[in-house]
């Protein structure tokens, strides 16, 4: 059986309209406590943000706070992603539902990995029903902030080695790359082009992803 590991934020799911409240919520309460410049931060210079895990997120935005501003900081943002999602406020690309219930349906088996935190993954699964689709569900908070590359060999020990990366952002394509495996990166999300360029196949809409599969194998 192939394996279809999937990124999700940027991916499967436009997590901008969640994130981008929450990091300007983040970023007001550094202001507040005099920590950071207050500034209008526009999507597009947010969006870049997005597909890093909080650890490194933090230390690469925000390098100069300590390590406990640095996790008041993820925890704000944290919770209010949380709330955005109970809220029903979240949203998939369209078309994501009727591509992964067509790619279950051709006898694929998809794999959840993301750069994020559990109780993330837990809300993403409710909200989407995203166990209807997946097999398993990987996140960067299980492994202590490992980054995907190293997650992934938990996944290539328990299903083996038969696997297409799927994502927008260079972690993912640094796992296809170290592995030598096919990846399709996903130019709609909020990877730049240089960090697609290694990728097998790039699509530029979600249900693009089921053709470049067939392409691929």
């Amino acid at each position: 059986m192939i394996n279809l590991i999937f990124d999700f934020d940027g991916t499967l799911h436009n997590c901008i309209k969640i994130y981008a409240p929450a990091f300007r919520k983040a970023y007001q309460y550094l202001v507040d406590q005099k920590l950071a410049s207050s500034r209008q931060w526009t999507e597009e210079e947010i969006s870049q943000w997005i597909g890093y895990s909080s650890k490194e997120m933090w230390n690469k935005f925000m390098p100069k706070l300590s390590d406990q501003q640095k996790e008041k900081g993820s925890q704000l943002i944290g919770s209010e992603m949380l709330v955005a999602l109970q809220s029903g406020l979240a949203q998939l690309y369209e078309g994501v539902p009727q591509m992964l219930a067509e790619l279950k349906k051709q006898g694929y088996r998809l794999i959840f990995l993301s750069n994020c935190k559990t109780a993330y993954m837990s809300e993403c699964q409710k909200a989407f029903s995203l166990t209807a689709y997946f097999a398993d569900f990987y996140c960067t908070e299980q492994y202590s902030f490992a980054p995907k590359h190293q997650i992934y060999k938990n996944i290539f020990d328990k299903y083996g080695h038969k696997n297409i990366i799927i994502g927008d952002r260079y972690a993912d394509m640094k796992i296809a790359k170290i592995n030598q495996l096919p990846a399709i990166g996903c130019r709609y999300g909020f990877g730049s082009s240089q960090e697609l360029k290694s990728a097998t196949i790039i699509v530029d809409a979600p249900e693009q992803i089921i053709t470049a599969i067939k392409q691929i194998i």
